[in-house]
């Protein structure tokens, strides 16, 4: 049956209007998102079966351009609309953690760092850098590297501190295997910036590990 045959309540864009978007499922969100379905299935049946094969929303949002072509329904014009629909999701909340305090939007930083590591092939280490009201001043990518490892260099996390006169410093970095526990390297070089850094009097607040549409906080842990 074609949603335009449902009753009007239960139709994903009508009761998006109607009740907001959090009454709607994954799946009537994304029937809204696609628009049309294919033959012999609505929207809500195609968004059901994209889901069914990635195994999750986050895992779709997270699939290679060739893996989403490769899905029924999809292509690369829906490839395009969703990454920038993703993109306008980190900057919007880029936007908020940088207009205000960080401690304030730990939610919003959490959110903004999944968008923003967690579909990458490799891995990266990136640094929040603060100012003494632990408002935002700049977001970098400091290092980058293979699929296993990246190999981080305190002193150059140091320089970029004392570049932007930061009080404070986030870290994250994310893991590609898709496992985001902590290793024994992550506790040990965590410690080593964190005794680096207050050698200059920059604290570090907290560090992020992204994986597999996870976030693992240090601080939460009691690992800073």
């Amino acid at each position: 049956m074609a949603i335009t045959d449902w009753p009007v309540d239960d139709r994903p864009r009508e009761k998006l209007l109607s009740k907001g978007p959090d009454a709607l499922s994954d799946a009537e969100l994304l029937a809204v998102f696609l628009r049309t379905g294919v033959n012999g299935k609505s929207a809500v049946d195609l968004a059901r079966e994209l889901l069914t094969r990635c195994g999750s929303l986050s895992a779709l949002c997270a699939a290679s351009e060739s893996d989403v072509c490769d899905l029924p329904g999809m292509g690369q014009a829906k490839y395009a609309q969703l990454q920038a629909v993703l993109e306008l999701a980190r900057r919007t909340l880029k936007e908020k953690i940088i207009n205000g305090s960080a401690l304030n939007s730990p939610s919003a930083v959490r959110e903004y760092l999944r968008l923003k590591l967690q579909a990458l092939p490799h891995e990266v280490f990136v640094a929040l850098f603060l100012d003494a009201q632990n408002r935002v001043i700049e977001i970098e990518e400091l290092f980058r590297g293979t699929l296993t490892q990246t190999s981080v260099y305190p002193r150059e996390v140091v320089k970029r501190a004392l570049h932007h006169n930061a009080g404070a410093v986030i870290l994250a970095h994310n893991h590609p295997s898709g496992v985001a526990e902590p290793s024994h390297a992550d506790e040990t070089l965590t410690q080593a910036l964190k005794q680096a850094l207050a050698l200059v009097d920059v604290r570090v607040l907290d560090h992020f590990i992204v994986a597999g549409g996870g976030v693992v906080s240090f601080a939460e842990r009691g690992l800073i």
